[in-house]
């Protein structure tokens, strides 16, 4: 117990994760909110991260709004925020062709990315509305010689009652159609995404805890880029991951309501 007290004594900000860590699909978790009331009290800090970029930086405060959780759109990011960032510091002004929802299309549209059905760019978002005839674009224009970008790579999405395919999914079918060409990715556990919660929000690398229930990508994050990763057993994953995994999360914890009570 005095071990997970002295890990969390430095944790300033926490980067929460949304789906299996604060809720799950349309229910808020036990203690959620009791935990960020811990946080505020603490002189703690925290941000809503992500991968999920299906959906709007609005939608989702409107979600976290309508459970009680009212933030401000400076504590949301999503990784389609990350990959506009990206794109406008790297190809600033080239067309994409995204996979993406309308929602996440606009997001591109109002972050000044042009989209194009003919593009060197291609960008595979966690897109629910997908076609076969998208992934057929998509396809094409890779074998062509376009840049392949994914805004993640979770494997699958978790909502009541299991999970359903994400970007990770696709992305290998996009793999294995194209000849074994690969993604660069730019959120969770990818560097980009902590350089850009570092440039937004102030706090030093070492101060900052990214929470969530993926050793994959939530835990990962912090372990692999000088932060620190907090895993939570609300979501999908269990101990047996955690056997399984080559990275190890710096502390496991029940839920949230668990780190809330080693917070002085």
């Amino acid at each position: 117990m005095q071990e997970k007290a002295d890990l969390l004594s430095r944790c300033r900000h926490f980067v929460l994760d949304l789906d299996g860590t604060f809720y799950l699909g349309d229910t808020i978790l036990p203690h959620s909110l009791e935990f960020l009331r811990k946080v505020e009290e603490t002189g703690r800090d925290y941000l809503f991260f992500t991968n999920n970029s299906s959906k709007s930086p609005e939608v989702y405060l409107d979600k976290l709004g309508r459970m009680g959780c009212r933030i401000s759109k400076d504590q949301i990011m999503t990784s389609g925020d990350v990959m506009i960032a990206w794109l406008n510091e790297h190809h600033l002004g080239e067309p994409v062709y995204l996979v993406g929802t309308p929602a996440l299309e606009e997001s591109f549209r109002q972050g000044g990315i042009p989209l194009s059905q003919n593009a060197n760019i291609v960008v595979i978002g966690f897109d629910t509305t997908l076609t076969y005839a998208k992934l057929v674009r998509a396809c094409d224009l890779i074998r062509g010689g376009a840049l392949f970008l994914a805004t993640h790579l979770d494997i699958n999405c978790p909502v009541e009652g299991g999970f359903i395919p994400d970007v990770g999914s696709f992305c290998a079918l996009i793999s294995l159609s194209t000849g074994g060409k690969e993604p660069l990715v730019t959120g969770k556990p990818h560097r980009e995404t902590v350089d850009m919660i570092i440039r937004r929000t102030g706090w030093k690398r070492e101060e900052i805890a990214f929470v969530g229930d993926r050793i994959y990508t939530d835990v990962a994050t912090g372990v692999d880029n000088g932060a620190v990763g907090l895993l939570v057993l609300s979501g999908e994953s269990d101990m047996g991951t955690v056997a399984a995994s080559k990275t190890k999360p710096d502390g496991i914890f029940t839920d949230l309501g668990e780190i809330g009570s080693y917070l002085k």
